[in-house]
């Protein structure tokens, strides 16, 4: 391994060197750090200043960089040179924007210089501390795709692969393609002018997709095992009768959804005491076979009521939209009116949802002569003649009415069909065969077999950042099967999770972190003679990444980390560590701060915050020139789920007087990019009072908070209100020691 060889290169740009002394910073890097290359630059970004560096790395040997500067965030092409090793110490944004000005008052110069020198000795030592990551490379890796349910959603992510030039392996469950979709008559309209319904595309798409070179399909198909990690995936295969063991790299789950049970409605709405109550998909195929009739007895079915929101939005049944429920009743009622000259359709809703250009299409339906009527259903009778009397609240008029009708149609909810576990009760890999119905992928995870769930039953992905993905590495969700969706908005979905699908199995071809941490080439190390089987890091890893073996050992798969590194937080023996992360490298840095002594009476507050939400907004707090306490000291987490008990004992124990954390918001509408990072962050903070007890400290020294990455104009009074806090506190009697 070839030596490491550091230089510094100290911008003196942007006001840093009038604001600074860069003269004793450079002495700093050099006398103090002992870097061997260390200069300053006025204009380290242009051209001449990118040069220097150059040069320093072909003359000098120079393979690893510490730029201090701007932002990390900022520069990011000026500053890549294409090395492994390489820190941005934050001069500017961290340091000169968020400090009073120095120029005037000694105290507030002193201030400026003991941070910029602090943040310069803590990027030298981790620059110290990080290796080179070998990225994790296997023989055997699949560029394969295997796409889960042979619907829309299914039939376009798997053309959209092979189209690609992948290979795309589908499996369906049923004898035929096509899903839910090929039992509908037609579609919303998706062209201009938006006002016509068009053409089932289901045929269209099987066709394409049976006769397409580099798609291999399985129909009246089950998957009895997943074993393995992107690019690694082993999946057995049953179908007809035999089994085969396909090795992919990813995973598209498009396995559509389910209605929900009529039957669990309420009695008021007549489901199972006539049969002229229907749901949305009988009358759908109702209007496909060209009769829409009474199921009573056969005659014309020419007045119907459709109820929308049947059982949606309502805390006893589902609590969510379905979303594609009301142009899906639009489309209903013009199937009537079409059918039938003299038709009368009365459209009941809650709220009706036509965004965008469905607006046009609910406008074609209006002036056809569709009724539509803000009002509940309240009773349904068999009327006299025949059909139904539906006595409903008008809410507009503030009165009931009576509608006499052939049929009433309920627009029910589409539920989730991935597993029919309990996320809280995980089924044990190895469980008896004739559970493995329970599971679409039954995978074979010491977390469980089935995909983590939100709490409505859809697999969990970030809904903010990461739409498709799931909390199991390489395993993408699309169209209804990951939320509820229209057919157009499912052949988007669908064609996006394809593509992060082929996005997977290229950078793990490369061993590099596909998300959140984009190119990253490390993955956890582990030095198993110090383990001892606690099991918290198989526990709390948020994807699922560390099996166990027969001893209760961590068995790592290195294409499912997303080196988020809660592993390494978890860890009481601190023996999990990433090449370029680790708890050494962060405790180095945390004792690198000068800590004044206490007659000096200048408390120092080790903030650690997330890199995804908190650092970006901190960001913004420079950006925004408001002013933070000069005793703060920032170090950046890779997650809050990193975070490791040991640095608030270290942090003590050197001096700091507070510690503050700054996580992102979690709970059910959670915006960690790694899901539970900073609940897990939490719960162990929730310990460390006896730590603070033993150290003879107040508890109220160390603290967690959550941070929007849009808290910019909130942060600093957070931010100083704990400095305010911290103050009036004796100092830490550490200090001294």
């Amino acid at each position: 391994m070839e030596a490491k060889k550091i230089g510094c290169y100290i911008c003196t740009g942007c006001g840093i060197g009038e604001a600074l002394n860069v003269a004793a910073l450079e002495k700093v890097a050099s006398k103090e750090q002992k870097i061997p290359v260390t200069k300053s630059h006025p204009f380290l970004c242009g051209t001449e200043g990118i040069a220097l560096i150059r040069q320093d790395m072909a003359n000098e040997g120079v393979n690893a960089l510490l730029i201090a500067a701007c932002s990390h965030r900022n520069k990011t092409d000026e500053f890549e040179f294409n090395i492994p090793l390489l820190d941005r110490v934050d001069l500017r944004d961290k340091v000169l924007w968020v400090l009073e000005d120095g120029s005037k008052d000694s105290t507030a110069k002193e201030d400026l210089q003991m941070m910029a020198a602090d943040y310069l000795r803590m990027g030298s030592v981790k620059l110290k501390k990080m290796n080179a990551p070998d990225p994790f490379l296997e023989s055997g890796f699949s560029k394969d795709v295997l796409v889960v349910g042979g619907g829309v959603a299914g039939l376009t992510a798997a053309k959209e692969v092979a189209d690609t030039g992948y290979r795309a392996i589908l499996v369906e469950k049923s004898d035929q393609l096509g899903g839910m979709v090929a039992r509908m008559h037609k579609t919303t309209p998706t062209l201009p002018p938006y006002r016509t319904l068009e053409d089932n595309p289901v045929q269209g798409l099987i066709a394409a997709v049976e006769g397409h070179s580099r798609i291999k399909i399985y129909k009246g198909a089950a998957i009895h095992k997943t074993q393995g990690a992107p690019g690694l995936f082993d999946v057995t295969i049953h179908a007809g009768g035999t089994e085969t063991t396909e090795r992919v790299g990813s995973i598209v789950l498009t396995t559509g959804y389910n209605l929900y049970d009529p039957a669990k409605l309420d009695k008021k709405l007549g489901y199972g005491s006539s049969p002229d109550v229907v749901t949305s998909l009988e009358f759908e195929e109702m209007a496909k076979a060209g009769k829409i009739v009474r199921k009573s007895d056969g005659k014309p079915a020419k007045r119907v009521a459709f109820s929308l929101c049947a059982g949606q939005r309502d805390s006893n049944h589902l609590e969510y939209c379905s979303a594609a429920c009301c142009s899906y009743s639009l489309k209903h009622a013009l199937y009537l009116m079409e059918q039938y000259a003299d038709a009368s359709a009365y459209i009941l809703f809650q709220e009706l949802r036509t965004p965008g250009q469905m607006e046009e299409f609910y406008r074609r339906v209006q002036e056809e002569g569709g009724v539509i009527i803000k009002g509940d259903v309240e009773k349904v009778e068999k009327a006299a003649a025949g059909g139904l009397t539906v006595q409903i609240h008008d809410k507009l008029v503030r009165g009931k009415e009576q509608l006499e009708v052939d049929l009433l149609v309920l627009a029910t909810g589409m539920v989730s069909s991935v597993d029919t576990t309990d996320p809280n009760n995980p089924s044990p890999v190895g469980q008896v065969a004739e559970d493995a119905a329970r599971y679409v992928l039954n995978l074979q995870y010491r977390q469980g077999r089935s995909m983590p769930e939100l709490k409505w039953g859809f697999p969990d992905s970030h809904f903010i950042c990461f739409p498709y993905e799931t909390r199991r590495t390489g395993i993408y969700a699309a169209g209804p099967a990951r939320r509820p969706m229209g057919i157009a908005e499912t052949i988007t979905d669908a064609t996006g999770a394809a593509l992060k699908a082929i996005q997977v199995v290229e950078s793990v071809a490369r061993g590099a972190a596909v998300h959140p941490r984009s190119g990253d080439l490390s993955y956890p190390s582990f030095r198993a003679e110090g383990c001892t089987q606690c099991k918290r890091c198989t526990e709390e890893c948020p994807f699922g990444a560390i099996n166990e073996d027969e001893k209760g050992n961590p068995l790592f798969n290195p294409t499912r980390c997303r080196r988020c590194g809660t592993c390494m937080g978890a860890c009481p023996q601190k023996i999990i560590s990433f090449a370029n992360y680790s708890v050494d490298m962060i405790g180095s840095m945390l004792k690198e701060v000068e800590v004044p002594a206490e007659d000096e009476e200048k408390p120092r507050i080790l903030l650690f915050a997330c890199v995804n939400d908190a650092i970006p907004a901190l960001d913004m707090v420079g950006q925004n020139r408001s002013k933070l306490s000069p005793y703060i000291r920032i170090i950046p987490l890779r997650c809050m789920g990193s975070m490791n008990l040991v640095w608030v004992a270290d942090a003590m124990s050197s001096g700091f007087d507070g510690v503050l954390l700054m996580g992102c918001r979690h709970g059910d509408d959670y915006q960690c990019h790694n899901v539970r990072g900073s609940s897990l962050a939490e719960t162990r903070l929730s310990k460390v009072s006896e730590t603070l007890d033993r150290l003879q400290l107040e508890s109220d020294r160390v603290k967690m908070v959550e941070v929007n990455i849009m808290d910019a104009d909130t942060l600093p009074q957070l931010i100083n209100d704990f400095a305010a806090q911290i103050a009036s506190l004796a100092p830490n009697p550490y200090k001294e020691f």
